[in-house]
């Protein structure tokens, strides 16, 4: 399985690349080539140096999405709708949005734009076709990247088709000590992204530094 990541440059797609390389061929995705290019390489040299054989690649973001079975969108909320306005090739793919509109004001706060949440405002974006999984919206930047440390956390997963919801929580069970739960439809997709400035939060005001989330 090919898995794309649109934005994969920045520190979630990089976290995510490493996580996912060891175990499917992973295509970074950048609007600068030559960056995914470097952040492929890095990804690859940080795993060869801890005996970890690895597959990742990077190319430009319509590139990986061409290629991949699977398209990760690692981007901030605010890029969301120029970039996929930017990029074709997404109808019957699995396309999945970790994507937590919010803002940081004197706390972090969940700012849905009219549809709901990132995910149902993609959902209008792309085209009828596209397999839209809202995941891996609850792991920090920081946890993606610590490679030496297991993530024993919980991923809400949502969805209005099946299939592509059982194939991404397949993906997520297979890194660490990741384990998916099904959160049902994508419509409870505001629900899932407002978790995370939730977590910011208790970060914040507890001096807790990259929480997370598990269901017992």
């Amino acid at each position: 399985m090919k898995i794309g990541i649109v934005g994969g440059t920045g520190d979630i797609g990089e976290g995510i690349a490493v996580r996912l390389s060891p175990l499917y061929e992973v295509i970074i995705g950048s609007r600068d080539e030559g960056k995914a290019a470097e952040a492929g390489q890095c990804c690859a040299d940080l795993l060869k140096a801890r005996g970890i054989s690895c597959t990742c690649s990077g190319v430009s973001n319509q590139q990986a999405v061409d290629e991949a079975d699977v398209v990760i969108l690692a981007i901030p909320f605010r890029h969301l709708e120029p970039t996929l306005g930017d990029l074709t090739g997404f109808k019957n793919k699995i396309v999945v949005s970790p994507v937590n509109p919010m803002d940081k004001r004197d706390f972090f706060t969940f700012i849905p734009p009219a549809e709901g949440s990132a995910a149902l405002m993609a959902k209008r974006l792309l085209p009828t076709g596209t397999r839209l999984v809202t995941a891996f919206n609850t792991v920090a930047a920081n946890r993606w990247k610590a490679v030496d440390e297991e993530l024993d956390y919980a991923i809400p997963v949502c969805s209005d088709d099946q299939e592509a919801k059982a194939t991404v929580m397949g993906i997520i069970n297979r890194i660490s000590k990741l384990k998916a739960f099904d959160a049902g439809p994508l419509a409870a997709s505001p629900m899932v992204e407002c978790i995370t400035p939730l977590l910011l939060n208790i970060a914040r005001f507890n001096k807790m530094k990259d929480v997370g989330i598990r269901f017992v």
